[in-house]
């Protein structure tokens, strides 16, 4: 493929190439009923996943200590976060209507991020097949008694794999750990090292690549695809891990309606997900649309040097398109959206129901780290921090005026709701923070 023809065919492409922030809105959105007969997975399915994370809680509760006070639930809080909004219009020199929530997945038990949710279920689901095969249990059987020793060492038989920068590496190797399976886990140049040293500490296997995310992918499918007791969790291609994320919309909504939010045609919703290959922010954007369908309006966030999914939605061309062809270099600060080339099977259904895509500054990443530090005294990864990019850029660019216009919700905007997405950070150690709040990179 040409790179100048590609750049020049599209004003969107131009300006990533460029490195320049951007807001590109998805003109192929359709209305959800109409796009919900193309996609044509179904909420059936989203409520088997739910199903089976309910009939495992008490097995994760038997593993995992921590999830006690909630019987075994996964499940993430929902924060007004009034003065990191002021602070957002202050920096941006924007008037935000409306009120903005912070989705703290950064927060969720095991694995701290929002990968807890689709590769945690992955892991289960797994789990559940072998068990069953091997009639270890059957479907009526209270599953907590997985977590005997006997069925522990049978899973040592078997080996889980998966290619990570970071934080699926983290929900898959805790996991999959605890439950008694051998782990492999391929990780990118990207991975911070103190995520590699945790998942070692949990007897997981570290396997490092001095190349990017696809990379590690690549080769963990490759060495798994050559054992016959070894399960591949491809987070490119996965519809479980896309499943187990499409759950959070049910859990969001029951939250939303416990403070009295209501999302409906005079109230709309806008969420906002940092962005790598597309697995959790595509299940969450599903996951939302069957329960609000036109009223949700979902973004993207990717970092100009890694905007993948920008790229591949934007040129039409999905995983057949990566950020080097472009002139990219894909490296960034943000370690957990560091991906070069998006997932087809995500690209394809968000052609339908994204409503558009903002990409970031790696620079912004910190001052919005230390802005949310600061107002509500919350910590998260840098990478977490580009979902703010989405709510300043609404309002601030004439790309986002359009988009609320268009849509009808100008005389709206002072009911909706904005929610951003905190996708990781409760186990980053503390000394890694504190550099993480000290460092500041030129614009």
């Amino acid at each position: 493929m040409d790179k100048n023809e590609l750049i020049k065919s599209n004003k969107y492409l131009k300006l990533v190439s460029e490195l320049k922030e951007t807001l590109w809105i998805n003109e192929k959105q359709k209305p959800y009923l109409r796009a919900e007969s193309i996609i044509n997975i179904g909420t059936e399915r989203i409520d088997d996943a739910e199903q089976r994370l309910n009939k495992f809680a008490p097995l994760i509760e038997k593993l995992f200590p921590e999830t006690r006070l909630s019987n075994g639930i996964i499940e993430s809080p929902l924060k007004e976060i009034k003065n990191m909004k002021r602070k957002l219009e202050i920096c941006n020199n924007v008037q935000i209507s409306g009120n903005l929530l912070l989705k703290m997945d950064s927060h969720l038990a095991i694995a701290g991020s929002v990968k807890a949710r689709g590769g945690i279920y992955e892991v289960l689901k797994y789990t559940e097949s072998i068990a069953l095969k091997n009639n270890l249990i059957t479907e009526e059987d209270d599953y907590s008694i997985l977590a005997e020793k006997k069925y522990k060492n049978f899973f040592g038989q078997y080996t889980i794999q998966v290619g990570s920068t970071g934080n699926l590496g983290l929900s898959i190797g805790i996991t999959s750990a605890a439950l008694g399976f051998k782990v492999k886990v391929h990780m990118s140049s990207d991975a911070k090292k103190w995520k590699k040293d945790l998942l070692r500490s949990k007897g997981a296997e570290v396997i490092e690549y001095n190349s990017d995310y696809s990379k590690a992918v690549e080769e963990g499918r490759r060495i798994s695809d050559l054992d016959s007791m070894s399960y591949f969790v491809d987070d490119e291609n996965s519809i479980n891990l896309f499943l187990g994320y499409s759950v959070a919309a049910r859990r969001l909504d029951k939250q939303l309606e416990d403070i009295n939010i209501n999302v409906d045609d005079d109230h709309p919703l806008f969420v906002y997900i940092p962005c790598g290959v597309g697995g959790a922010p595509g299940g969450i954007t599903y996951g939302l649309k069957t329960i609000y369908k036109d009223n949700v309006h979902c973004f993207f966030i990717e970092p100009t040097h890694a905007c993948c999914m920008l790229i591949g939605m934007v040129s039409g061309l999905h995983d057949k398109i990566s950020v080097q062809d472009l002139g990219l270099d894909g490296i960034t600060h943000a370690d957990g959206l560091a991906v070069g080339r998006p997932s087809k099977l995500i690209g394809k259904m968000m052609d339908h129901i994204l409503s558009g895509i903002f990409t970031i500054d790696d620079y912004k990443l910190y001052d919005n780290m230390r802005s949310l530090y600061e107002t509500e005294n919350i910590k998260i990864e840098p990478s977490a921090c580009a979902s703010f990019q989405g709510l300043a850029m609404l309002y601030s660019s004439e790309e986002g005026q359009k988009y609320i216009k268009k849509n009808g919700l100008q005389d709206k905007m002072n009911n909706s709701t904005h929610i951003a997405w905190a996708t990781g950070g409760s186990l980053v150690p503390e000394e890694v923070n504190k550099t993480f709040l000290e460092t500041f990179l030129n614009k």
